[in-house]
């Protein structure tokens, strides 16, 4: 339907309809936003000579990092690979770079902007590459969750463990109501410690990781585990449910992992005799459960490199990073295949191009600051007091 349509019918479109249509930004979201200026070509063939060259302009005073999931186009100009907490935390080892370019997605540049110096800037190259999973529990949402467990009289006994691929706001909301974020190596040490603390958990955002690791790793069953819709009236649950409930999972999840199926782990047992089915811990239980092995990204690529010649591999994680694996261990006669065969790669992820990058190095190397992500003090302290709680886990 047309604009002008709509105005006919006196038919006002809602802001949410505008945002998924690209019509509107929201500014407290992650998804909806443009980058000022123009874009190099990406058809350009000096793209990779000119990051090159604004790289070298700027020395010591950049530092680039690169999430494992990025194309190997962007890759190859960061200065550290790894997971969203470990880049974070290697930026913070890094005060003598004034810039911060974060190849990864919005909350990832908002944890870096938490952990490092006031005098640093953090940029994102492109400001849409958001997270869909991130995107799913919103701070207003979250306070009106707060306000359920309160109504039913278990906010007490409620903890707050947020994953790290959350945004600011829920990472501030988590330490100021006493809780820790987790990442997927450390979830159940994090759950451990949440449960010396209350009776219950609040797992935000994403359920799989949180009942993967109540059930699979700590014992729970899946009757322990009622999943909180925000888009229901008092989240879908009853009172009762709340109450009898150890895990109290946000509905959350990665579009990613999320794809893989219990179809996709038998058809590529069928296919390739011997296989080993090693899978995110962000995968459905019924993923989880059939895997032979289940781990962090950082997990996956040490069991790959440990792995014996010959062995052969189907890995449910990002696209990118499983055909980076192969192209690898593929000397070592160590087969690696993709888990489900949809090609799936993270779209918000992928958003960091090299016309994206070449461009946010080039302004930094004018004096031209781009695209930086500062969180603001009061949720910056709130948030790094979760943070500073997992550090100091056990």
């Amino acid at each position: 339907m047309t604009t002008a349509q709509t105005q006919e019918l006196d038919v006002q479109p809602t802001p949410l309809a505008l945002l998924l249509l690209g019509r509107e930004a929201d500014p407290r979201s992650e998804r909806g936003v443009e980058c000022p200026g123009d874009l190099p070509s990406p058809s350009d063939p000096d793209l990779v000579e000119r990051a090159r060259a604004a790289k070298a302009k700027l020395g010591d005073k950049v530092f680039v990092l690169g999430h494992h999931y990025q194309r190997d186009e962007v890759i190859q100009f960061a200065d550290v690979t790894g997971d969203s907490f470990k880049l974070a935390r290697d930026a913070a080892a890094r005060p003598q770079a004034e810039y911060i370019v974060f190849c990864g997605v919005h909350f990832m540049a908002e944890s870096a902007d938490i952990l490092t110096g006031d005098d640093q800037k953090v940029v994102l190259p492109d400001l849409a590459a958001g997270c869909s999973m991130a995107d799913m529990a919103t701070a207003e949402q979250v306070a009106e969750c707060w306000d359920v467990l309160t109504e039913a009289g278990i906010a007490e006994q409620v903890v707050p463990v947020s994953y790290m691929n959350s945004s600011a706001d829920i990472k501030a909301f988590t330490g100021k109501h006493g809780g820790t974020i987790c990442t997927s190596s450390n979830a159940k040490r994090a759950l451990d410690w949440a449960f010396q603390q209350g009776e219950k958990v609040l797992f935000l955002p994403d359920q799989h990781l949180g009942r993967n690791t109540a059930v699979r790793d700590m014992g729970m069953s899946l009757e322990d585990c009622v999943v909180y819709n925000p888009h229901k009236p008092n989240g879908g649950l009853t009172a009762e449910e709340l109450r009898a409930a150890k895990m109290i999972l946000w509905r959350g999840h990665c579009s990613v992992h999320g794809r893989f199926s219990l179809d996709s782990v038998n058809e590529v047992r069928e296919r390739i005799p011997g296989v080993n089915v090693l899978v995110h811990p962000e995968c459905r239980h019924e993923v989880v459960a059939a895997a032979d092995h289940v781990g962090s990204t950082e997990y996956i690529i040490k069991t790959l490199e440990a792995a014996p010649a010959g062995s052969k591999w189907a890995i449910g994680t990002e696209l990118n990073l499983v055909r980076r694996l192969a192209n690898r261990f593929a000397s070592e006669d160590k087969e690696i295949v993709f888990l489900d065969r949809t090609v799936c790669f993270c779209s918000t992820m992928n958003r960091i191009d090299l016309p994206h990058l070449v461009w946010a190095l080039e302004s930094l190397a004018e004096g031209t600051l781009v695209n930086r992500i500062e969180v603001d003090k009061e949720t910056k302290a709130f948030a790094k007091l979760a943070l500073e709680r997992m550090l100091a886990l056990p």
